[in-house]
């Protein structure tokens, strides 16, 4: 939850003590200043930009929808590129000499210019323009490996139609580009587009606000228009509009589209509310606290902001490798037309070798190299419930040396269940009958963890009558005539009714929730409950540790819970009582640590710290927000899918080295031969054989990337 550092005291109205059960949990987190901590002081009136959250996701709109518009794009252009390509091949002198055929015709290499040049400008757009932007950051990689060599194919090969005497590259600069076209397309079309997050965010809040005026009365206004101190009416089942403290009413608030956190709040008097937080059944009426840039969700899209800005800008392997190539072509073309020159070969023979190098540098089974292992392994991915959105981000997670988790609702199930049950005057099975016959009647988290118990055992319902909410108290009922009442420890300390104290303290001291059965004044027992530990948590902490990654676990909790927790999983490292708006500066300080961390949670709170990490990891059943921030989904919010992340990114890496060492492999022995370095023996490797080649290379690499599977 927002703050769950409290007390022993505290904790014991953590019992049923709402309308049906109230949890006192206060709500304490204020505003976020540039350091990370909070401000409870309240603004002075001003006008209110709380159009923030739409404005910012409006501002990105265009993000989300520019990658469905580039796959749409690269398809289109390989499709014509490839229609392109084939007149292209079909009049090539090369290609009809190695076919056999003589096709040629008054004009033809005309013809075979302008196709080529259509070609070279629709087909080749993409990597001139990719090319730029890399240069621009000086980091040359794979665009501009493609564009340098068919930018060379292309000049080069229009000059032999008019000027240079030679054999022209237009086959090879069609082939390319339909190639290359082809493995961004595929790898394009196999990864998830750019994050909604602002917008899942923007969806949170409401639209309008019932504003209550002085008189009074309540009128509906766009949220917009709030400004600090505004005073404002939330109905029950309502998304409350704007943060704001309580002045009137009670109610439980869901807050876990904010936190993660299942169990509602109760509200009352004084208490903090977040806007696009759920309001339950009660009414709550709320002086506005905070507006625009100061909200909490407002904040929370600065911190994902800058977290997303922060995290380093990892290279993938295929663009390490292009920019290795890149100027092995540059020096190696550049080496061979100045060596040729200076032992007195003519002009034309110089350029023919240097451009012959600089071309077989860009071998086209690398356009396929690393797409079609990114295919497949999204592919597996997916069948094993693991979206990967971050390409990059998940080659990475090989190297990981920390996982951090969240704990409610990744490592628990974010869901009350019975951990305790203690009979004194009955049997277990009349204590559970009672309770889960009373609590049959509620929605509450706590009711249905009962609920689930006695459905599990087959328990009878018994007949329930009279049924009656104790406001801050817990609820009653008659039970076949019996008069029951299922309270908190609060309400049996006020009414002193007797209770063995010790040993609660020692269940709250483990984070659970205590309630108390009573006929009457007499003490039938007590059951205790807490949010359940994942079954498959154990086994991947397990895992995790025979792999040398170290668990760490993340939370709001307070300590002696979040010990509990870990002392069942064995996780040694535990961070407790960390604000939502400090976990991306703990993800940070474990990073100015050395560690490589990936980070597992599920509610906006996570968001940041999910974009802070090296590897963001959501679970399924979370918020929207933490799943559109996180570079990999685990669609079965299993946390053994964590190891899986790590073993197929492992599994990847290794194709993708393979790939490329076939894609590159017969450059050793093509790119001396093409410079010419066995010439005076008669050996220089021609167009065709050179085509041979990079025909097998590109086969290889397609069936090897088949290949890819984990254990």
């Amino acid at each position: 939850m927002m703050d769950k550092n409290m007390d022993h005291d505290k904790r014991e109205h953590q019992g049923h003590e709402h309308m049906e059960h109230q949890h006192g949990i206060k709500n304490e987190t204020g505003p976020i200043d540039d350091t990370g901590h909070k401000d409870i002081k309240q603004q002075e009136n001003e006008p209110v930009h709380n159009q923030n959250l739409h404005d910012e996701y409006d501002s990105h709109q265009g993000d989300h929808d520019h990658h469905g518009m580039m796959v749409k794009d690269f398809k289109k252009r390989f499709f014509i590129s490839f229609i392109l390509m084939i007149p292209v091949l079909l009049l090539s002198p090369m290609i009809q000499m190695f076919m056999g055929v003589d096709w040629r015709f008054s004009g033809d290499t005309y013809l075979l210019l302008i196709l080529s040049t259509i070609l070279f400008i629709y087909g080749g757009k993409p990597f001139i323009t990719g090319a730029i932007e890399e240069l621009k950051k000086k980091s040359p990689a794979m665009m501009t490996l493609i564009a340098l060599a068919i930018s060379v194919a292309y000049i080069y090969s229009a000059l032999t139609v008019f000027v240079l005497y030679g054999n022209d590259f237009f086959w090879e600069l069609a082939t390319l580009i339909v190639i290359m076209l082809l493995g961004h397309w595929i790898e394009m079309k196999s990864v998830t587009g750019a994050s909604k997050a602002l917008e899942d965010l923007a969806k949170l809040m409401p639209e309008e606000a019932h504003l209550i005026s002085i008189e009074g009365a309540t009128r509906d206004i766009p949220v917009k228009q709030l400004k600090t101190g505004d005073r404002v009416l939330v109905k029950p089942g309502e998304k409350i509009s704007i943060d704001g403290i309580v002045y009137d009413g009670s109610s439980e608030v869901n807050e876990s589209m904010i936190t993660g956190e299942s169990v509602p709040v109760e509200k009352a008097t004084g208490d903090e509310v977040i806007g696009g937080s759920i309001n339950g059944e009660g009414i709550l009426k709320f002086k506005v606290s905070r507006t625009g840039e100061f909200t909490f969700l407002s904040q929370v899209i600065k911190l994902v902001r800058e977290a997303q800005a922060s995290k380093s800008d990892t290279q993938r392997l295929a663009d390490i490798a292009a920019k290795c190539l890149f100027y092995i072509a540059v020096i190696s073309g550049a080496a061979t037309f100045i060596i040729w020159m200076l032992m007195g070969k003519d002009l034309g023979f110089a350029i023919e070798r240097g451009v012959t190098v600089i071309v077989i540098c860009c071998p086209h089974a690398l356009g396929l190299a690393t797409p079609l292992v990114t295919a497949v392994s999204t592919s597996i991915g997916a069948k094993r419930g693991l979206l990967i959105r971050n390409r990059a981000a998940f080659e990475n997670a090989r190297k990981l040396t920390a996982v951090v988790f969240d704990k409610t609702g990744t490592l628990t199930e974010g869901q009350f269940g019975i951990t305790d049950i203690n009979e004194l005057t009955v049997s277990k099975d009349e204590l559970l009958s009672i309770a889960y016959s009373v609590e049959s009647n509620s929605e509450h988290p706590i009711a249905k963890g009962i609920v689930k118990e006695g459905e599990k055992l087959n328990l009878r319902l018994k007949e329930v009558t009279q049924y009656q909410n104790l406001t801050g108290q817990g609820l009653k009922a008659k039970v076949d005539g019996r008069n029951i009442r299922i309270v908190s420890p609060g309400y049996m300390r006020t009414s002193k009714v007797a209770f063995d104290e010790g040993h609660y303290a020692n269940l709250a001291q483990e984070g659970k929730t205590v309630i108390f059965i009573l006929e009457d004044s007499v003490l039938l027992g007590y059951i205790a409950l807490s949010d359940i530990v994942r079954d498959t948590a154990k086994e991947a902490v397990q895992a995790l540790k025979n792999m040398q990654v170290e668990s760490i676990m993340l939370t709001g909790d307070n300590k002696r819970a979040a010990a509990y927790v870990g002392g069942i999983l064995k996780i040694n490292h535990i961070i407790a009582e960390v604000l939502p708006q400090e976990k991306a500066s703990k993800i940070d300080e474990l990073i100015k640590q050395g560690k490589i961390v990936a980070m597992t949670g599920d509610g906006v709170n996570d968001a940041p710290s999910l974009a802070k990490a090296d590897l963001g990891i959501a679970i399924g059943a979370g918020t929207d927000i933490a799943i559109e921030t996180a570079d990999i989904i685990l669609v079965k919010s299993n946390p053994l899918d964590v190891i899986n992340i790590i073993k197929l990114s492992k599994a990847t890496y290794r194709k993708m080295i393979q790939n490329l060492i076939w894609a590159t492999g017969y450059n050793v022995v093509a790119l001396p031969l093409a410079a010419g370095i066995l010439y005076n023996q008669g050996i220089v490797i021609s167009p065709a054989a050179g085509a041979v080649l990079m025909s097998l290379s590109t086969i290889i690499v397609s069936i090897n990337a088949r290949l890819l599977k984990i254990d």
